[in-house]
């Protein structure tokens, strides 16, 4: 098996990923981009010369990272949109804003982690509510502006924020959203960064013949707001930082962490390919045990539990 590869690598920046990419005229929206690597995603498309929609929660904090991203640049190509993907009639209000107008690149990258059980405003639990269910509605709902922003030799491109977490979960499809068994915050995390890696999968299936490619992101192990529900005992006893709080080696700056997510949506490399999942700028392989650190698990990829999962989503959000 000959993996896809690119000339960049774990601790690149995602700057140096764009640096011979001409995306001027292309249109880009990156969730949960106020801050950690979803800022330095849209930095990164916005300096290449795209014109990039930040889809956030917090329109202040999203204000406030568009006019640090447009002063970085020298330009005013960085504009916010509100978001809130716990919500699906906020996530279908975006979408109806946006309309058909061409978009070239959909970064699916907001999410949240570990959180204690809780429910989105439609009953979903909070992980795979807001990771899988609402970014499901939004990629769908944009399905026809992705379309048509494909170009000759150029298709639009989705790229869909899993995790390493993956591996803790596959899709329980009997209880997902925690009717009956109990709740363990890691293990709902996998399962939502499994659906993310499944989403890619089945998007990819159903719209590379319309233009439209997806493929799955592994970031990489960051500090970023993405910790804000894990006591600082709880990383140290993890091993992610020692008593006084300092990051052991191995983590990578926002930069690096969202350079994965920016070769999705412009290397050279993954043009017409999708449906596979992506960790240090490049594909990853099957996970082995005698490589514990990188790799995805089979359940991720998965076309009949991606089908599975299509309907199920189609269902909930009634599209």
């Amino acid at each position: 098996m000959v993996l896809i590869s690119s000339p960049y690598g774990a601790f690149t920046d995602a700057k140096d990923v764009v640096a011979d990419i001409d995306l001027g005229g292309r249109t880009a929206i990156v969730t949960g981009a106020a801050t950690g690597i979803g800022i330095e995603t849209a930095r990164a498309l916005a300096l290449a010369g795209a014109d990039v929609m930040l889809a956030v929660r917090n329109l202040e904090a999203g204000e406030a990272a568009a006019a640090d991203i447009n002063a970085s640049i020298g330009d005013d190509r960085v504009i916010v949109g509100k978001l809130d993907l716990s919500d699906l009639a906020s996530v279908a209000a975006f979408v109806t804003a946006w309309g058909d107008q061409p978009l070239n690149i959909l970064v699916n990258n907001a999410g949240v982690m570990a959180c204690p059980l809780a429910y989105t405003t439609d009953g979903l639990e909070m992980q795979v509510g807001t990771n899988h269910f609402g970014h499901f509605l939004l990629g769908v709902g944009l399905a026809r502006a992705l379309m048509n922003g494909e170009e000759e030799g150029r298709t639009a491109r989705v790229v869909s924020l899993s995790s390493i977490g993956h591996r803790r979960s596959g899709v329980n499809f009997d209880d997902i959203h925690y009717r009956e068994r109990a709740y363990d915050k890691w293990e709902a995390y996998g399962q939502a960064k499994t659906a993310n890696a499944l989403f890619a999968v089945g998007f990819h299936r159903r719209f590379a013949d319309l233009g439209v490619t997806a493929n799955a992101v592994m970031p990489g192990g960051i500090m970023t707001p993405l910790q804000r529900h894990l006591p600082q005992e709880e990383m140290v006893a993890m091993g992610w930082m020692d008593a006084d709080g300092n990051v052991r080696a191995g983590f990578k700056t926002p930069s690096q962490g969202a350079s994965t997510s920016v070769w999705a949506a412009v290397g050279p490399e993954l043009e017409g390919v999708g449906g596979l999942y992506l960790e240090n700028c490049g594909q990853a392989p099957p996970f082995d045990k005698a490589n514990p650190m990188v790799g995805v698990m089979p359940h991720a990829l998965d076309p009949e539990a991606a089908d599975r999962l299509w309907a199920v989503s189609e269902e909930t959000v009634g599209v």
